[in-house]
């Protein structure tokens, strides 16, 4: 009777040696397949959150310079300084920036009080097809009456003698006129004429006279694009400027039919490189 109770503790012990190491196999099998489906999973998770970066993170650099509800963040600087009567010739209204043009009241800027360098500016801009804009980038002012040589409109190079405090720097004309030159990049009070659009009548075309016109600049280093309702207008590449304010240029207007018209900008926004 004990020889067979010894016999079957001997069967039973030898049973669960072969039990064992199937059961440990599984269990390892079964471990190595959780840590590689979690591996997986983890490199879904993170493929995703890239993703998720690569198309947020171009909207999270986008900066309003224009709240809709005051001129914050913005001064005015004008020619010989003040307008005669002290007035300001824009005004928040309806959520847009409005300049009216008045006869005798002299050029200038709505200028950002911060200066930028490299970045990508957008705008909406709606004119008055008897007026002239257009916006200043890496603007400047000259300390001192300052003599230039400057390329005209009509082609010709002439010299100009600006008074201190006069605004020169690159300017993305809002050109309205049958010459169609919106989108063309312009350097007031120092060299005139960049890059005009005689040869780019597309671009030209693309501004639209009467109605509202969504525009754009980038400008990295000494390379500068601008487009005219997604037409590529400019590209280029100048050394001169580095740095300086953005500003919505206010016309002098020289004869009745431009008087009271009007210029309105809107959705302005800018993203730093």
């Amino acid at each position: 009777m004990k020889d067979n109770e010894q016999l079957n503790r001997l069967i039973n012990n030898y049973d669960a040696m072969k039990i064992k190491p199937v059961l440990t196999l599984g269990k390892i099998i079964a471990a190595g397949a959780l840590f590689i489906g979690l591996i997986v999973a983890c490199g879904q998770n993170q493929q995703k959150k890239n993703q998720l970066v690569v198309q947020e993170t171009p909207e999270n650099h986008w900066v309003n310079l224009f709240n809709g509800i005051n001129l914050e963040g913005w001064e005015l600087k004008l020619d010989g300084g003040e307008s005669e009567d002290g007035s300001i010739p824009f005004i928040v209204e309806d959520g847009m920036i409005v300049s009216t043009a008045e006869l005798g009241a002299p050029n200038g800027y709505l200028s950002t009080i911060k200066d930028y360098s490299n970045f990508i500016l957008e705008w909406e801009v709606k004119i008055d097809t008897t007026l002239n804009s257009g916006v200043q980038i890496r603007g400047q002012v000259w300390g001192k009456d300052t003599t230039t040589t400057y390329l005209s409109g009509n082609g010709e190079t002439q010299q100009g003698t600006w008074e201190a405090g006069t605004v020169w720097g690159y300017q993305i004309e809002v050109d309205p006129s049958h010459r169609r030159w919106s989108g063309g990049l312009y350097e007031p009070r120092n060299r005139g004429w960049i890059v005009d659009l005689v040869d780019n009548k597309e671009a030209g075309k693309a501004f639209d006279r009467t109605g509202w016109n969504r525009m754009k600049v980038e400008v990295n280093n000494t390379h500068i694009k601008t487009w005219v309702n997604g037409v590529l207008a400019v590209d280029t590449n100048d050394d001169v400027l580095k740095t300086g304010f953005i500003g919505l240029q206010y016309h002098k207007v020289y004869n009745e039919t431009q008087d009271h018209k009007k210029v309105y900008w809107r959705r302005i926004r800018i993203m730093e490189l």
